[in-house]
């Protein structure tokens, strides 16, 4: 067991990049109160498990990792928090091991919770009613991955018929630019040379700064300011809104000296019939527009789609109207979700659901579409040169890297690699579908 007397903390992130940025948060206010980060895999005092909810799997998810942890420490104290944690503390602090369970505003002063560390029979909640969760906590991930994820947005005010992000995460608000801005700064100042913007819905920001005052800024101001930090290499947005994402920042982003030629813009259906039962906040045309929009200014850039089969009402033929309009669009990957029923939203009590196979299939056929979709969009990239940042991992003898349009390469190992950028060349698709690359004699 433990014999130092410095406690040791260790964490488990489920769910979104916007996760990870907060659970990083977390850990650093653990890290200022004397207590030493270990990873999940070791044996620690605590074990924070931050949650998410947006499927059923990660609802199962958790009480797996709960298992873990009380494997690696019986008597370890074990707390949640995050999405899950504010949408059903009770059933959480059920989960056997579990000891604390903190919601949306309570996560961030988690510290304060923390007292003597003895295991509870029963986890004790502390959870704020959401119309509660009105502020604001900046976040950012370093030292996780070669990549920081930089929050700049938190909350959500769309009411999709499908989704319980607004009741797990509150209103729609943002950080001051400035506190981005010092964010940013802090990241670069780490020889972190990629930035991933995230939040709930990132196009939204500027609404909100601390509770509903108007902010000063948009979008588009915060990417035109974040292009001028000094330090930074590489800036991404991890995923808008069709909606929001207006042409004058993929213009920008086209122009930018350091977004990068990469959007991930959910679309959830191809079905205007559906739209509209989600309540979603446009039609097919206006995310034929973005898309075309894109390929206009960048026609190298990646184009990543998020998208929901088995929604109430979906019929064979709607679903098919989804799955011929994804193949004829110039996309470059699928991030298919398959549709499951959340408590208390509208959806969930819609009439006409997809039977559970129908479900599956339908996610199987468009998952193969994802497949070939980025496949061939890597092919359209071989002969190339491009830029690669490097992962920081040895997997079975190669290492890893992105290239700025996301494509994904490989290399034989070389530690003095890590975390670097290079010009290359793209030469061939492997077995394993990444792409072979030869180093040209310019180094960025």
């Amino acid at each position: 067991m433990i014999t130092d007397n410095r406690k040791k903390v260790a964490f488990y992130t489920l769910g979104c990049k916007l996760n990870f940025s907060e659970t990083s948060t977390i850990a650093r206010s653990f890290q200022d109160e004397g207590f030493d980060r270990v990873d999940f895999e070791e044996v620690a005092d605590i074990y924070v498990i931050n949650t998410c909810s947006v499927t059923e799997n990660a609802d199962k998810q958790f009480k797996q990792v709960v298992r873990k942890a009380m494997k690696l420490n019986d008597k370890a104290f074990v707390a949640a928090v995050g999405c899950y944690a504010q949408l059903k503390p009770e059933e959480l602090a059920a989960v056997d091991g579990v000891d604390l369970v903190l919601g949306a505003t309570e996560k961030f002063k988690i510290t304060d919770y923390i007292n003597d560390l003895s295991k509870n029979d029963f986890g004790e909640v502390h959870s704020c009613e959401i119309q509660e969760a009105d502020f604001y906590v900046g976040s950012y991930s370093i030292g996780d991955r070669t990549r920081a994820f930089l929050k700049v947005q938190d909350g959500c005010d769309y009411k999709c018929t499908y989704c319980t992000i607004p009741l797990a995460r509150g209103i729609s608000r943002s950080d001051s630019l400035q506190n981005v801005l010092k964010n940013a700064k802090e990241i670069s100042e780490q020889n972190i040379k990629e930035i991933v913007l995230t939040g709930v819905n990132v196009g939204d920001y500027g609404k909100g700064e601390f509770g509903n005052k108007k902010h000063e800024h948009t979008f588009f101001d915060l990417v035109q300011a974040l292009d001028t930090v000094p330090g930074i290499e590489r800036l991404r947005i991890s995923s808008i809104e069709p909606n929001l994402l207006k042409n004058e920042t993929i213009e920008f982003v086209a122009n930018s000296r350091t977004f990068v030629p990469h959007f991930h813009i959910p679309l959830q259906s191809g079905s205007d019939t559906i739209l509209k039962k989600m309540k979603r906040r446009y039609l097919r045309e206006v995310y034929t527009n973005r898309v075309s929009k894109i390929r206009e200014v960048m026609p190298d850039a990646c184009i990543g789609v998020d998208v929901i089969v088995g929604f109430p009402g979906e019929t064979d033929e709607l679903f098919l109207e989804t799955y011929n309009y994804l193949s004829q669009l110039p996309i470059s990957y699928l991030h298919v979700f398959t549709y499951s029923e959340r408590d208390n939203t509208e959806a969930a009590n819609m009439e006409n659901p997809v039977p559970a196979n129908v479900r599956a299939k339908r996610s199987k056929m468009l998952r193969g579409l994802s497949v070939k979709k980025r496949r061939a969009f890597y092919e359209s990239q071989l002969g190339k040169t491009r830029t690669v940042l490097f992962e920081s991992e040895n997997k079975e003898g190669y290492i890893n890297g992105f290239t700025e349009n996301y494509v994904k390469v490989k290399t034989p190992w070389n530690p003095e690699l890590v975390n670097t950028l290079h010009e290359i060349n793209l030469t061939k698709i492997d077995e394993d579908g990444l792409v072979r690359m030869e180093f040209l004699n310019v180094e960025v």
